[in-house]
């Protein structure tokens, strides 16, 4: 920055240009700047496990975009739409055999249609006591810049008020389809009374938005089973390997500033194939050999909120 001032007719010259991220959604810091955390315990590394129970729609709109992990074969295709179904069937089940043996704690990201179509699932969840955030309608319902307001107003208190009646949970957290959002979603996921959403990847460790009441909880892409394996289709061996590495690099990190966050993004139709959860299995009995805390996603926001009066990112 110079004492220059700038042409107002550059392309450069406009409102919210300034140091950091040109936007007001959250104050913008650098991670090794910000004060040590403590876990529960005297723990280096919260490890936040997010299961992924989604709905993809056999005639899917894809507006504005086909979602990824979505049918991608003419109608019907018949093949994708029962794996996903797979998932919740068969591959979700290993998946909490899994998590119950090395004792680590699941969060659901639950699409909302999907629990209004499986009651089976409801009352596993409501059995299990685990926590549920929102996963918004079903993945084939984004949230996106062309929407109207007011329909996106609807679509997001239909989808979280109705798991609030199937669970019987507070539902105070949110994961949008894709990830996707308009420029109303933080203000609309705030005035239905959601504290933390987990679509933005920007970061390591929580941080507040200015929209009041509202955290943003990042939950790693880059670690993501679909991401890993799906996307970049690298091997299984290679998703441990990954996982392993950012495990023993957060903790190192975690000794120097304080504490960290290791996120994992599981969808059972994908990580709950039977040529695949061993895989999961060896994951989490490294992790069960290491000083974690393992928590859902409220706890976690919850246990760094109290020691942060002011947090930005």
């Amino acid at each position: 920055m110079t004492d220059k001032v700038m042409d107002p007719n550059s392309p450069l010259h406009y409102p919210l240009r300034q140091y950091g991220m040109d936007h007001d959604l959250y104050n913008w810091s650098m991670l090794s700047n910000r004060a040590k955390v403590q876990w529960p315990n005297n723990k280096p590394l919260a490890v936040w496990v997010n299961i992924n129970l989604e709905f993809f729609p056999l005639n899917q709109k894809g507006v504005p975009f086909k979602v990824p992990g979505g049918m991608t074969m003419p109608y019907p295709d018949l093949r994708h739409y029962s794996l996903r179904d797979y998932g919740n069937r068969v591959g979700l089940f290993r998946i909490l055999k899994a998590l119950d043996k090395f004792n680590i704690t699941p969060t659901f990201a639950v699409n909302t249609e999907l629990a209004l179509r499986t009651p089976y699932l409801v009352q596993l969840l409501k059995s299990r006591g685990n926590e549920v955030l929102c996963h918004g309608w079903n993945m084939d319902s984004l949230h996106h810049g062309k929407m109207d307001r007011a329909d996106e107003s609807e679509l997001i208190s239909r989808s979280v008020n109705q798991l609030r009646d199937l669970t019987d949970q507070a539902i105070t957290g949110w994961l949008s389809p894709a990830r996707n959002q308009s420029q109303n979603t933080l203000a609309l996921l705030a005035e239905n009374g959601i504290h933390y959403c987990a679509d933005w990847v920007n970061d390591d460790m929580p941080y507040r938005f200015k929209q009041d009441g509202l955290w943003a909880m990042p939950l790693s892409t880059e670690l993501e089973d679909f991401y890993i394996l799906g996307n970049n289709l690298h091997s299984e061996a290679s998703y441990v390997e990954q996982i392993n590495d950012a495990c023993d690099f957060l903790l190192q990190e975690a000794a120097a500033q304080g504490g960290r966050i290791l996120t994992l993004n599981i969808h059972p139709w994908l990580l709950g194939q039977p040529h695949r959860i061993q895989y999961f299995e060896q994951i989490l009995s490294r992790l069960s050999q290491q000083p974690i805390w393992s928590a859902s996603a409220s706890d976690i926001l919850q246990a760094f909120a109290v020691q942060q009066a002011t947090v930005t990112a």
